[in-house]
Formats: C-alpha cells, sequence, structure tokens
C-alpha cells in the first residue's frame, strides 16, 4: 500500500529551524515530482515547495525563498524541507505530495509546525 509519511513538526521559537521528513512506503520516491503545502487555520492549502523528478528543478513560494529548502534522499525513499528563520506566520500544518503525471497523486497525513514564543 502506497502512503506518505510525516515527521519533524513540533513547536518553535521564531527565528528557530525545523526539518520535516516525509517517508514514502510502497512506491518509489525518484519517479515523482513532489512538493510540500501547508494550511493554516482558516486558509485555503498553499503550495511551499516543490521539485520536479525529470530535471530537479525546484520551485519555492515568494515568502520561503531563501529560508526554506526542499530535497530528497533517494537511498532513504524520503523527501525532506529543511525550515530556517521560521516566523509566526509559518505556523500551519504542512502535508507533503507525490504526483506521478496523472495517474498517481499521495499525500501525507500532515504535521502540525507552531511558531510561537
Amino acid at each position: 500500500q502506497a502512503q506518505l509519511v510525516e515527521s519533524g513538526g513540533g513547536l518553535v521559537q521564531p527565528g528557530g529551524s525545523l526539518r520535516l521528513s516525509c517517508a514514502a512506503s510502497g512506491f518509489t520516491l525518484r519517479y515523482h515530482d513532489v512538493g510540500w503545502f501547508r494550511q493554516a487555520p482558516g486558509k485555503e492549502r498553499e503550495g511551499v515547495s516543490c521539485t520536479s523528478s525529470s530535471d530537479g528543478s525546484t520551485y519555492y513560494e515568494d515568502s520561503v525563498k531563501g529560508r526554506f529548502a526542499i530535497s530528497r534522499d533517494n537511498t532513504k525513499n524520503t523527501l525532506y524541507l529543511q525550515m530556517n528563520s521560521l516566523q509566526p506566520e509559518d505556523t500551519a500544518v504542512y502535508y507533503c505530495r507525490a504526483r506521478f503525471g496523472d495517474r498517481y497523486d499521495y499525500w501525507g497525513q500532515g504535521t502540525q509546525v507552531t511558531v510561537s514564543s
């Protein structure tokens, strides 16, 4: 059974860092386009960062550019999101996603990130 499981969320002070992990099972992550999304209370889910399986190109939402970094470890079948200089507006539930064209589309269950002093 294919699934994604996120981990690494938690409570952090403003200016702090967290690294989110997204472990894939039941399929090979390297062949999928992958990304991170987040949903804050009362807001729609938004894309944070993604990377292509074909050419490794990456995208970052403007507010996280220079602070967040997406990466994947194909030997561990895992996707990461390194988040630095976290701010209260980064507080949200973070989800990872893996897509293989229009055929397969997997989402994780989400991990809570709270930035507060």
